[in-house]
């Protein structure tokens, strides 16, 4: 599982740069309603507070999601994804990252291993009845 982690951490560093992450609910649902074929991968993470209209969100992302083909992964430690994308979104004070997407760059992320890792994960989490596994973020 830590593995998949450091690969989740290698495709966000990746993407950042090449402009390929999409953070916020409202963005991430906008992006995907325009182009849900570019999306390669959707993040849900998940914080202390039980928000009932996040989980609402949350819903209806994971539908489209499952129905577009679009993986799927839930991550805790939110506080360790703003430090990873906090440097090259903006603030990451002002950041939502409730919903965060990686999309398809023009360049070979497609290719990318940490990539393929993430995705092999996802696949085989569904085979075993685990739609939106959840992945830990460990503290640095």
């Amino acid at each position: 599982m830590e593995s998949v982690a450091t690969a989740l951490e290698e495709v966000l560093s990746s993407a950042l740069p090449q402009g390929c992450i999409t953070v916020g609910v409202y963005e991430a649902a906008k992006s995907l309603n325009a182009d849900p074929d570019n999306v390669v991968l959707c993040l849900l993470a998940t914080d202390e507070e039980e928000d009932v209209a996040l989980q609402i969100h949350f819903t209806l992302i994971q539908a489209f999601c499952c129905e577009n083909d679009i993986n799927i992964l839930r991550v805790s430690n939110m506080q360790r994804l703003a430090e990873i994308l906090g440097g090259g979104v903006k603030p990451a004070a002002d950041l939502d990252l409730h919903c965060v997407l990686v999309t398809n760059p023009q360049s070979s992320l497609w290719k990318d291993p940490a990539l393929s890792q993430v995705n092999r994960f996802c696949r085989d989490s569904r085979c075993l009845d685990q739609w939106v596994p959840v992945i830990n973020l460990p503290d640095r």
